[in-house]
């Protein structure tokens, strides 16, 4: 999928968020009036039996309830008797997410709204919306913010275009001039965020939700969707689907008749939540429900609404292989599950799709980085590679007992091309190499050592950010056995 173009929209039963898309294509302020009409500000009170009565809960992947959220920044700011801020985070760095940008393109006024509606209930100083620096709904923004009022100051923060800028103290610390990574330890927003100050961290499909129900109010807002999830939510279809699509559905509707609305062809299994989700087998997508709790039930995850389906005739441990390669490379290198364990979770995986590594090396690897990183990256990557091996038990065994499914690796996956992508590989002259070592202990994160002193290390890219260590152990090579070589040479 490009990154230039939003994918279509479509739509199941009457839209919401996605109202008004067909008339207008893009809804400038007087098509947004039009459409859904005026919205009244709401006491902090008022907002919170909203959003309780909704059950909303963050739609950036965590699933956070809203009012807890609401209820800890406002008891932190009476605490610390200081303003607060309201930040939006429409980054959406992962590639296979295209709902938010769906939204900045065609529907900024309701993320304004929502973000006006909060500001107005703290009694906020300011409201920061961060986007992708990828040239993706910017303008947008900037001419809805043109056409109105907001109740505070409201500006707009560019930050990287990588998986990581949107983790949420990433984004807070991009927007206080610092670098775009997670924070080395845990820190809460509602305690201290943009400029040291209480701040509501929520992303763009929440607060557009919180504009619609706003409106609607608690009973016609739960008129559609399920009892314990109402609503609809947006999902972003890709993959192999045949007709990829931004899709607003009720929560509740079967999985199947989406995949089949985006032309889906039969697969092995489906990629629910995005690179830090689940995967679901062929089954269990038949018999799925869209929510958190349906998604759960058959072991997926519905996370940031991606779903990524796989065609029959790609391997998919080889994909899977190459997303975690890429989030490898994507990991900000400041801890020890980053820096040391995500590298090795992705040779373990490159070893088991050329049939040298059995199951319990990716497990134990990924059982290295649970629960141990300065924020959720490792965790969500060893879930994603672990749920591969518990899906795709066939084409584990073909690959460990011939070295290959017989299937092609198609990158199907929406990995991106970007600038900034690896480009370079490490090669053995295995003529020369006479075992000293030493690159292992230049660069332990890429290069490990086999059992009779020969370094290992898969012939994936070495990732951006270990490109000059990977450069320095060629140049410390005693044997001139090592060489950095373009990845397409």
């Amino acid at each position: 999928m490009s990154l230039t173009a939003v994918p279509p929209v479509a739509c199941f039963g009457e839209p919401r968020l996605t109202a008004g898309f067909d008339e207008f294509g893009r809804l400038d302020l007087a098509a947004h009036e039009t459409v859904h009409g005026a919205v009244n500000p709401l006491s902090p009170k008022g907002l919170l039996r909203l959003v309780e009565g909704i059950e909303l809960k963050g739609k950036g992947g965590a699933g956070f309830p809203f009012a807890r959220k609401f209820r800890a920044v406002l008891e932190s700011a009476d605490r610390q008797d200081l303003p607060t801020v309201v930040v939006v985070n429409a980054t959406e760095g992962e590639p296979g997410a295209w709902k938010d940008k769906a939204l900045l393109t065609r529907a900024p006024h309701l993320i304004l709204d929502g973000a006006a509606i909060a500001a107005y209930a703290l009694d906020a100083d300011e409201i920061v919306i961060g986007v992708a620096d990828d040239g993706i709904g910017e303008a947008s923004l900037t001419a809805a913010l043109a056409e109105r009022r907001m109740p505070v100051r409201t500006g707009i923060v560019t930050v990287p275009h990588r998986f990581i800028s949107g983790e949420g103290g990433a984004l807070v610390r991009g927007i206080n001039g610092e670098a775009h990574i997670p924070p080395g330890r845990k820190v809460r927003a509602s305690d201290t965020g943009v400029g040291g100050l209480p701040t509501l961290l929520s992303n763009a499909e929440t607060y557009a939700q919180l504009a619609l129900a706003a409106r609607l109010g608690p009973y016609e807002y739960g008129t559609v969707g399920t009892a314990d999830e109402p609503g609809t939510v947006l999902l972003t279809v890709t993959g192999a689907a045949g007709r990829p699509a931004v899709v607003e559905c009720p929560t509740g509707i079967p999985l199947r008749d989406v995949l089949e609305l985006c032309e889906t062809p039969e697969g092995p299994g489906v990629l629910t939540g995005g690179y830090h989700g689940k995967w679901i087998s062929a089954e269990g997508a038949a018999t799925a429900e869209v929510s958190r709790a349906g998604f759960a039930k058959v072991g997926g995850a519905l996370g940031a609404g991606i779903i990524m389906p796989l065609s029959a005739e790609v391997c998919p441990l080889g994909e899977a292989a190459q997303v975690v390669t890429y989030l490898a490379g994507e990991s900000a290198g400041q801890c020890g599950p980053c820096r040391l364990g995500l590298p090795d979770l992705a040779r373990s995986l490159d070893l088991i799709v050329g049939g040298s590594a059995a199951a319990e090396v990716v497990r134990a690897a990924a059982g290295a980085v649970k629960g141990r990183g300065a924020c959720s990256h490792p965790d969500g990557t060893a879930r994603f590679a672990t749920s591969a091996l518990e899906i795709f038990t066939e084409d584990l065994e073909a690959h460990a007992a011939r070295g290959t499914c017989g299937k092609r690796v198609k990158g199907v996956l929406g990995l991106p091309n970007a600038a900034d992508a690896p480009t370079s590989k490490l090669v053995v002259d295995w003529s020369r190499c006479d075992a000293h070592g030493l690159c292992a202990s230049v660069v332990p994160e890429f290069v490990r050592l086999d059992t009779n002193g020969f370094p290992s290390f898969p012939s994936t890219p070495v990732p951006t950010w270990l490109e000059g260590g990977a450069r320095k152990a060629v140049r410390m090579c005693p044997a001139l056995a090592l060489r950095m070589t373009p990845v397409n040479g």
